[in-house]
């Protein structure tokens, strides 16, 4: 049986000491939204598994099997037994691999917390499926739904093997992965969310999918405080539009009032739809990010 703990490196995403300890971790949603299929994930709701946790009046219909006659026999009222019904989450990991993502290790940051994300699922024995979206015209590339621990190198395998580069705009590529998907839980969206389309639609039709939305923006250093000035010509990776600016320093505040304004809009509009959402730099430490932040903003335990 394969172990992070080998000698050999698991996975040139993470090292072994990370894979160690993101084993012992488990997501943590809000709406708990499952399937009726067997997991770890608490549903909350009543079932039938081993778990003893409350009693309730009889109603008829109710299957005599979980009648407690103990109780019955004591108290003359018929009580049913209840257990914790648990189920299995899906967990979807959509990995923008447009142009914009290879600038700074943005790509390498979103794959490694794909594997992150992904492998925290699969130690939960949920079902985890993975999509990579480059090219605008194209089919998605995609990763089967799989689960649980033998499921880890088919993972890593395909998060080592997504090309980078393409045209193919976040919002667009939520629409592609949601016409092949089906299943109720989770979306790790990991962008850098630079395109001009709305969010509003996409994040709507993935909130009505069932699926709760965890969405991690990653930005470069030069992204979040560029140092430029004089005249430029930019030049858009995806596309090849130009545009030149005269005294390009003058332009700063309203740069980065654009991006303040796009941080607090997806915050926004993740929440509104009980989702979630962080920006964080392509160059923040990985450990800091799994093992501190997640924890102390509840998206982990």
């Amino acid at each position: 049986m394969e172990t992070v703990t080998a000698s050999a490196q698991f996975t040139k995403l993470l090292d072994n000491a990370t894979l160690s300890r993101l084993e012992k971790m488990r997501l943590n949603p809000r709406r708990r939204l499952t399937n009726r299929s067997r997991g770890e994930h608490q549903s909350g709701k009543g079932g039938s598994s081993t778990e003893f946790v409350d009693y309730r009046d009889y109603s008829p219909g109710d299957d005599m099997r979980y009648v407690d006659w103990n109780i019955f026999a004591r108290l003359e009222r018929p009580f049913i037994r209840l257990y914790r019904h648990e189920e299995e989450m899906h967990v979807v990991l959509l990995v923008d691999a447009s142009s914009s993502m290879q600038f700074e290790d943005k790509f390498e940051k979103a794959r490694q917390l794909a594997a992150a994300f992904g492998l925290m699922a699969l130690m939960g024995v949920e079902r985890v499926s993975a999509y990579s979206c480059n090219h605008v015209g194209t089919e998605p590339s995609c990763m089967a739904p799989c689960t649980g621990r033998v499921s880890r190198r088919r993972l890593f395998e395909f998060l080592e093997g997504i090309p980078a580069g393409g045209d193919f705009p976040i919002d667009e590529a939520v629409d592609a992965v949601l016409r092949r998907h089906r299943g109720r839980g989770i979306v790790v969206l990991l962008s850098d969310f630079l395109t001009f389309g709305d969010f509003q639609k996409p994040l709507n039709r993935l909130f009505s999918a069932g699926l709760e939305i965890f969405a991690v923006q990653i930005l470069s250093p030069t992204e979040l405080n560029p140092e430029i000035a004089g005249d430029l010509r930019f030049v858009d990776c995806e596309n090849g539009q130009t545009l030149d600016i005269s005294s390009a320093g003058d332009l700063l505040g309203i740069y980065h009032e654009h991006r303040l304004a796009l941080e607090e809009e997806l915050g926004i509009l993740c929440r509104q739809r009980s989702g979630r959402f962080l920006s964080i730099s392509s160059r923040d430490s990985l450990d800091w990010f799994l093992f501190d932040l997640l924890k102390r903003k509840g998206w982990v335990q």
